[in-house]
């Protein structure tokens, strides 16, 4: 299937790529239907709309800046998704990155996706531990610093 896409232009992508979220995106919910890209530089994707050229997300597995990253979520919410279990989730917070700097990932609200289903939810998590701003680069500096610790 051909999507028009905000970072590459009209491309061309499997069909087996698209991911639905039956209640869409907060702020987005008119939109459903989104297409996972890997983007030019690892370790960020490009989940970008198939229905519209212009909603399209820079995300990134929060695990790799934050390995004690919890998602707690209702099993229901779960099921609505297929997934009953989490090993075959994937997990992404969306990114903001201002023009002036300062790349901020959202870990209250983060995407989970059914690796077989390939059916999402944009969960909405009450622990006080993850906001919807966290410093990215901070986050991965205070994890070198901690592995950079003699024991």
């Amino acid at each position: 299937m051909q999507v028009a896409t905000k970072a590459y232009g009209l491309i061309e992508v499997d069909p087996s790529q698209e991911i639905r979220f039956s209640q869409g995106l907060l702020g987005f919910a008119p939109y459903k239907r989104y297409v996972l890209l890997d983007a030019e530089r690892p370790p960020f994707y490009w989940l970008q709309s198939v229905d519209e050229v212009c909603i399209a997300f820079i995300v990134i597995s929060p695990f790799l800046f934050r390995p004690d990253y919890e998602l707690t979520i209702n099993n229901e919410e779960l099921l609505e998704i297929g997934l009953s279990d989490p090993h075959k989730a994937l997990v992404f917070s969306i990114l903001t990155i201002p023009q002036g700097g300062g790349m901020t990932a959202n870990l209250q609200g983060p995407l989970v996706i059914n690796r077989d289903t390939r059916l999402g939810m944009q969960a909405v998590l009450s622990d006080p531990r993850w906001n919807i701003k966290h410093d990215v680069m901070a986050e991965l500096q205070a994890e070198r610093t901690k592995r950079d610790q003699p024991c």
